[in-house]
């Protein structure tokens, strides 16, 4: 597990904007992002390359987080004699909170066209070659995988189906990107497709966590029964306890039941219990919901009702996935929620305005458990799944509509 990766991604200038400014043009070499790195409020800034798509480079800075030292001064000397020797105190030094950065992806499907690709290739380390740098500088990497990672399955081939199935390849590239976490309490992780599957429902499902474990990628949202899968996912990094709950609403068909293998069912008992159970092993609660309807970047009501649980309950950062398109980010009491990061990976190229090969990478920034901000790093996915920077104009697209879409809640 890679618990002290250092981040080391360089924005050259941020402007600070506000959440319905217009955004300014940077160097080419800066980073598309839409950041808060002060403590989060309603003021957002946008940042955006001038590079063309697909060729920023990646330059590296180490983000300060110097504070100065307390020191206790010399013991008076007002009672002592001229001849006295007095002998300062022992200084005492006060270290820095660590600066500690997570990353968040939207969902990860490497199956139908994508899998075809892979197969193709024979490996599926391609996806991940243009972001490869950004994924494993953060501290922590964490996806949202919505399909089974199972050899039993055949594979569907590029076609229209709603069987999502793709084989261990891809947990291994996973790995080698970099991902640490993975939140699976989504609606096609039990899909199988292939004669093997009828003898055996949740085999591709066990196998999907298996091969995630087999490379050192933690599932979270799912197990054998719904008290485990309840269970968080505590992530210690530079002394920082961070625990991942993840549960779902979609398909019913993948819930676990009490002695019944599955995900987590998101419901406001499910949630509040869960996010109860963090809070006593974690010092930052993070809740991952897989949730509301595809194709549009407004929340509907059941998320909205969802994220006001989640926020009373006591996470600190809400991050849900779903719905195939960037939706809006709202702040309830304080907390940041991130109702959808859209596409990372999948091959839903049909949709003339590219919303759906949209996505945002989330960076939360944090000074040892305190939460100081995020960013948004813009991202376009090919139809074999190879995930690319959003050049500037993309980017500029991809962050207007989660502007709009979070005006909208205000």
């Amino acid at each position: 597990m890679r618990y002290a990766k250092r981040f080391r991604l360089f924005v050259a200038i941020i402007l600070a904007l506000s959440f319905i400014a217009s955004g300014c043009v940077l160097p080419a070499t800066a980073i598309p992002t839409f950041s808060t790195l002060s403590p989060p409020n309603s003021t957002i800034s946008a940042s955006l390359p001038t590079a063309t798509q697909h060729e920023q480079s990646l330059p590296m800075v180490i983000l300060s987080n110097t504070e100065d030292a307390t020191e206790l001064g010399p013991v008076s000397t007002a009672s002592l004699t001229p001849t006295a020797t007095v002998m300062p105190t022992a200084t005492a030094t006060v270290p820095p909170a660590p600066e500690i950065t997570l990353l968040f992806t939207g969902v990860i499907v490497p199956a139908r066209c994508v899998q075809s690709a892979i197969d193709r290739h024979a490996d599926a380390n391609y996806i991940y070659d243009e972001v490869r740098e950004v994924i494993s500088s953060a501290d922590l990497a964490v996806g949202t995988l919505n399909t089974s990672l199972s050899d039993l399955s055949t594979h569907t081939g590029c076609i229209e189906t709603y069987v999502l199935v793709s084989d261990s390849r891809s947990a291994v590239a996973a790995a080698k990107a970099g991902f640490d976490v993975m939140s699976v309490a989504t609606n096609h992780i039990k899909n199988c497709a292939g004669a093997s599957c009828t003898d055996n429902y949740n085999r591709a499902f066990f196998d999907t966590l298996d091969n995630l474990r087999a490379n050192n990628i933690l599932p979270v949202g799912a197990g054998n029964n719904m008290a485990e899968a309840l269970q968080p996912v505590v992530v210690e990094v530079k002394g920082v306890r961070f625990g991942f709950v993840s549960l779902g609403m979609v398909e019913p068909n993948a819930f676990a039941g009490e002695n019944s293998p599955g995900i987590a069912e998101l419901t406001d008992e499910n949630l509040q219990s869960a996010i109860a159970a963090a809070k006593q092993v974690s010092d930052v609660v993070i809740a991952m919901p897989h949730w509301g309807p595809e194709d549009t970047s407004q929340p509907n009501s059941y998320q909205l009702h969802f994220a006001q649980i989640a926020v009373e309950a006591g996470a600190d950062v809400v991050v849900g996935n779903h719905t195939h398109v960037v939706q809006a980010i709202q702040q309830i009491n304080g907390i940041d929620v991130f109702y959808g990061l859209g596409n990372f990976v999948f091959d839903q190229t049909w949709d003339p305005t590219m919303a759906h090969q949209q996505g945002v990478i989330l960076l939360l920034h944090f000074k040892g458990t305190e939460y100081t901000g995020y960013e948004l790093i813009p991202t376009h996915v090919d139809g074999d799944g190879t995930v690319h920077i959003a050049d500037d104009s993309e980017a500029a697209n991809i962050l207007q509509r989660i502007r709009q879409a979070s005006d909208e809640l205000r």
